[in-house]
């Protein structure tokens, strides 16, 4: 079974997935925006059973566009953003792409929340 394993900046918290994932998405919608300081998100979800963290962890949770709530794990020593449980997905956890060293398992199979894409972004979306 193929092992991935994502770690935070200071390699004090980490996540090894292991086998394929559900999807894999970018993120265009405000809150990821602020959450990563970027343009977008790129997540790699797994099934909740696919995934471990290692290490201690700090949690923000807020409400989702849903009214779900998203649990986050931050690494408390760096601030990374490694890991999320939607609540509204109750079976994914989600996976910052960019904490893997390998790059992850490809790039994203879709785009939400396109119509607050920044107009200089463009993705190649995988299968479209």
């Amino acid at each position: 079974m193929n092992i991935r394993t994502a770690a935070c900046t200071c390699g004090a918290l980490t996540v090894p997935a292991r086998g394929e994932p559900l999807k894999i998405s970018a993120c265009h919608c405000h809150a990821c925006q602020r959450r990563t300081g970027s343009a977008f998100s790129a997540a790699v979800f797994y099934d909740r059973d696919q995934v471990t963290l290692n290490g201690t962890s700090k949690t923000f949770t807020r409400p989702g566009d849903s009214g779900q709530n998203v649990e986050f794990h931050f690494c408390p020593h760096c601030g990374t953003n490694i890991l999320w449980y939607p609540e509204f997905r109750p079976r994914y956890a989600g996976v910052a792409i960019g904490c893997f060293a390998d790059g992850g398992p490809g790039g994203p199979t879709q785009a939400v929340y396109e119509h607050l894409r920044h107009p200089w972004v463009s993705l190649a979306i995988e299968g479209r």
